[in-house]
């Protein structure tokens, strides 16, 4: 989630936070409906975060909606009542769409977007699919949100020096600790009170630096395009990418975290 600048007015402010309830209730939704529910949710936000990407990248229209058909191939392979066995099928469809884009369009920035859109979702996918998959894509996904706020809270009330001046010049080291502290804290609940796994309560820092470091790509992919934001779709957040972007890169970790072969159990 992009840091809102210091001079945001408090009307801004509550249309960001009314949003971005909104949003989090219609993920909370689908998430305890899972299966179908759960999966049009990702292919509908998939399909516009590939053509924001495809925005960002100053592709023509045309060439926009060949991403978005590429992409919709493998998310059509992710439906639920496809079966689990379809992870692999989906990971080398992902991988065929992306070099279908490249070699269609001789735009490997492009074909990037297939595979920066599409491996999350088969991340969240495949974690909702598990026994416990209610827990586990709710601490995937509520980390990257305690993330932004404890960034966001931190980075206001303390400042202090910049994260990374040249790319996003509001972010701080303080709202960075602030982030990791607040994910921390979130995953500790969820382990106290769920029963989520300590292996993944501990990893749940590394997870939240990684969220900031999708945060940080996305406002460098912004800069590289000279916009302000991913699209307008959001109301007082930008576009989809905007919203999505810390969750990028701690989904598919989340997933390996979580489904490869345990050796130790804790």
């Amino acid at each position: 989630m992009t840091a809102v600048p210091k001079a945001a007015g408090p009307s801004n402010l509550t249309l960001r936070i009314v949003v971005g309830l909104a949003l989090i209730a219609v993920a909370l939704g689908a998430i305890v409906f899972g299966s179908i529910a759960f999966w049009l949710l990702c292919v509908v936000l998939g399909l516009f975060m590939m053509a924001e990407w495809s925005d960002l990248q100053h592709a023509p229209p045309h060439t926009k909606r060949l991403a978005q058909y590429a992409l919709s191939v493998p998310l059509a392979i992710m439906m639920p009542v496809v079966g689990a066995g379809a992870g692999f099928l989906s990971l080398g469809l992902l991988i065929g769409a992306a070099f279908f884009v490249v070699i269609v369009t001789r735009l490997p920035g492009l074909a990037r977007g297939v595979l920066y859109v599409g491996l999350p979702i088969m991340a969240l996918l495949l974690i909702r699919h598990q026994r416990e998959g209610v827990v586990l894509t709710l601490w995937a996904l509520a980390l990257v949100w305690a993330c932004d706020i404890g960034a966001y809270a931190a980075g206001r009330a303390i400042g202090g020096p910049k994260l990374a001046p040249a790319i996003s010049p509001n972010k701080t080291w303080a709202g960075l600790a602030g982030g990791v502290a607040a994910a921390s804290l979130f995953a500790a609940a969820m382990h106290l009170h769920y029963g989520l796994p300590l292996r993944l309560t501990l990893a749940t820092p590394l997870l939240a630096v990684l969220a900031q470091a999708g945060d940080l790509y996305e406002s460098w992919l912004k800069r590289q395009a000279g916009v302000k934001d991913s699209g307008t779709l959001l109301p007082g957040h930008g576009g989809v990418l905007d919203r999505l972007d810390g969750l990028v890169p701690v989904a598919p970790v989340a997933a390996l975290l979580i489904l490869l072969p345990k050796v130790y159990w804790w």
